[in-house]
């Protein structure tokens, strides 16, 4: 059963945003997941209530601190939401059943410095120790026109942990989350640049989901009159970078 744990010591990193999205991306794989809740906050219950039934189902529990995995039957899937702060036997205790973990880092030196203690801690554990579990880092609320993304991918890279990409500062996910949505179950193309920046966060995934490589294309063209490009980009920074800038 493949767990994948969204884990950052600070606090606003965007970890919510990150396993809420995930839970609904592998919802939409049409497997059965469970969004795990480490944090007493519960902000990703709170989120499921909101969560219209005719969306893919994402099954509920709150984790409590003596059963860290026992999940309900028939679920394939999990993901573990962890609050800011988390440390020592608790960290040591959700990474011990991961396959992978997602350090979300946004762009500042305090993001940056408790992100660097935190993989210190996370890099001693065996269980990323010995390559069973894999830890990848991703920018977010990153704004296109500035430097922010490549800060973090240098940073990350001087850690020698993979970067996966970036995800911008929008309202769209504000708005979503708010109805108990994600970008992943919005229709139309005015998700199209964000869906464009999951693409290498998901590939990275799906090995380790236990997922089939995604087929392409993988989302729509952008939508002309709502983004447009902001400069010629090379493969690699299509791949990583952030591509579009939003048209004020």
């Amino acid at each position: 059963m493949p767990v994948i744990a969204v884990i950052n010591r600070k606090g606003g990193s965007g970890k919510s945003t990150m396993a809420t999205h995930l839970a609904a991306w592998l919802a939409h794989q049409g497997v059965a997941v469970m969004l795990g809740d480490v944090d007493r906050q519960q902000s990703t219950r709170a989120w499921l209530k909101r969560r219209d039934p005719a969306l893919p189902a994402i099954m509920p529990w709150a984790i409590d601190q003596k059963n860290v995995l026992k999940v309900p039957p028939g679920v394939t899937h999990v993901v573990l939401d962890t609050p800011g702060g988390i440390h020592g036997f608790e960290l040591a205790k959700v990474v011990m059943s991961a396959d992978a973990v997602i350090m979300p880092v946004c762009h500042s030196m305090f993001d940056r410095e408790s992100a660097a203690a935190c993989h210190a801690e996370l890099i001693a554990l065996p269980r990323l120790a010995s390559g069973r579990c894999r830890l990848g880092i991703v920018g977010m609320r990153i704004d296109a026109r500035t430097r922010a993304g490549q800060a973090i991918q240098e940073w990350a890279q001087a850690l020698g942990v993979p970067f996966l990409g970036v995800l911008r500062e929008t309202q769209l996910y504000v708005k979503s989350l708010e109805n108990g949505q994600t970008i992943f179950d919005l229709s139309g193309s005015s998700n199209s640049a964000d869906l464009l920046q999951w693409a290498p966060i998901l590939d990275w995934l799906r090995p380790i989901a236990k997922l089939a490589p995604s087929p392409q294309p993988t989302v729509p063209a952008p939508n002309p009159d709502e983004l447009i490009l902001a400069r010629t980009l090379s493969p690699h920074e299509r791949y990583t970078g952030p591509q579009f800038l939003l048209r004020h």
